[in-house]
C-alpha cells in the first residue's frame, strides 16, 4: 500500500516561495505509468490540480500556475517537491500530493495547511 506524506513550512510570506516535499513509501515514483501530483484546496473553495511529474520525469503544469510552479524529483530518496513562486495570500490552502495513474488519483497524502502571510 503506497503511502505519501507532504512536508514544509506552514507559513510562507508574500512574495516568497512556497516549498513543499512528498515523501512516498510502498512504491516507487519510478513505476510505470504513475504520475504525482500537487493537488490544493483553498479556504471554502474546490481542489485544484497544479501539476504532477510523470514516472519517467516529465513535468506538466495547470496552465494557470505554470508561471509560478515547477516540480522536480528525487529518486534516491523517493520524494517529489513542489515550488510555487511569488505567492500572494491566494495561494493559502492545503496542499495535497497524490499518486495518479490515468486520470485517477487513487492515493493521497493527509494535506498540510500553508498560509501566506506577512
Amino acid at each position: 500500500q503506497v503511502q505519501l506524506q507532504e512536508s514544509g513550512p506552514g507559513l510562507v510570506k508574500p512574495s516568497q516561495t512556497l516549498s513543499l516535499t512528498c515523501t512516498v513509501s510502498g512504491g516507487s515514483i519510478t513505476t510505470s505509468y504513475y504520475a504525482w501530483s500537487w493537488i490544493r484546496q483553498p479556504p471554502g473553495k474546490g481542489l485544484e490540480w497544479m501539476g504532477a511529474i510523470a514516472y519517467d520525469g516529465s513535468t506538466y503544469y495547470s496552465p494557470s500556475l505554470k508561471s509560478r510552479t515547477s516540480i522536480s524529483r528525487d529518486t534516491s530518496k523517493n520524494q517529489f517537491s513542489l515550488q510555487l513562486s511569488s505567492v500572494t495570500p491566494e495561494d493559502t490552502a492545503v496542499y495535497y500530493c497524490a499518486r495518479d495513474l490515468e486520470g485517477e488519483f487513487g492515493s493521497w497524502g493527509q494535506g498540510t495547511q500553508v498560509t501566506v502571510s506577512s
